[in-house]
């Protein structure tokens, strides 16, 4: 299938992002690209820059209310306000690395079969060393033409609106709302094309709390996907333990500096827990909660409170 003169709309989920926005919107601007395309900012409810930033670009901003949030409905709403023909999604904490990057992550939609296309993540000094880890994991040097597996990232990520018309986001998981959309469009015989060439920087800058929640909500979300899927504490001390190790032999090779070596046992702890105790979440997941998960600095009352 020929790709010109199709319409791409970048649909971009953004809260608080001040200090990230700018370089994205300078990064998508100024693509190296000859088809059309737009730019659609769902904004969550931002109470910093982030607005008015994005107001000197040629771009739509669409409204939520931050009690509207999950990551599905979000996009949905993004998309629903798009005209184009191939949806692409980048985060607000994100930026391309080339002027190729949104050509790298259409080109694929060329064969008819690929419903999905989803490009390189890494990391920038300001990353974790456990974190950079999972990136050279998730997203190898190497591209893969059919992947059999559902996984995807929508930090950085494109599909058909077609196929979304059919098949939209789930609005109701905590998380991974792409991984979901993936393991759907698989049972309806579509390809999932990783595309090494299509790479964003991916800037991480969170609390412990904010790392530890990311895990548990993703975890939540996960066993609801997979029900069938079990994570137990045996699992997470075999998994903790064995990454930390690993770690550290791969910190011990690199030029990283010593704030690494404490950083490492911190982060796959929280991961792992955040996992462990998302897997075993017992209580519905109510409006308070999901503000629990998404918003966490606003409602620390809260959480004292409630004992979630």
């Amino acid at each position: 299938m020929s790709l010109k003169n199709s319409l791409i709309s970048i649909v971009i989920r953004a809260y608080n992002e001040e200090k990230h926005i700018k370089k994205l919107m300078e990064g998508v601007f100024n693509q190296d690209i000859g088809e059309p395309f737009e730019v659609i900012v769902v904004d969550s409810g931002s109470t910093d820059k982030t607005l008015d930033i994005i107001s000197n670009y040629q771009v739509k901003i669409v409204h939520i209310a931050p009690k509207q949030f999950s990551f599905g409905y979000s996009l949905n709403r993004g998309i629903k306000e798009s005209k184009g023909d191939y949806l692409v999604f980048i985060s607000a904490h994100c930026y391309p690395k080339r002027k190729d990057w949104l050509k790298s992550i259409i080109r694929p939609f060329e064969d008819d079969k690929v419903g999905l296309v989803y490009g390189k993540q890494r990391g920038n000094h300001l990353t974790k060393f456990s974190e950079q880890q999972i990136f050279y994991k998730l997203f190898p040097e190497q591209s893969m033409l059919i992947q059999k597996i559902p996984f995807c990232s929508n930090a950085n990520a494109a599909i058909r609106c077609s196929i979304w018309k059919k098949i939209p986001y789930d609005e109701t998981l905590t998380g991974l709302e792409d991984l979901d959309w993936a393991n759907k469009i698989l049972k309806f015989g579509y390809h999932i094309f990783y595309n090494s060439d299509a790479e964003i920087i991916h800037v991480h800058e969170e609390s412990l709390k904010q790392i530890f929640r990311r895990y548990e909500r993703e975890s939540i979300a996960l066993k609801k996907i997979f029900p069938e899927t079990s994570f137990n504490f045996l699992d997470f001390l075999r998994l903790c333990s064995s990454n930390l190790i690993l770690d550290y032999l791969r910190a011990l090779k690199s030029d990283r500096k010593m704030r690494d070596f404490w950083e490492i046992p911190i982060f796959r702890f929280l991961q792992f827990w955040g996992t462990y105790k998302g897997y075993n979440y017992k209580k519905p997941i109510t409006d308070e909660v999901k503000r629990y998960f998404y918003y966490p600095r606003p409602i620390k009352k809260f959480s004292k409170k409630k004992n979630i």
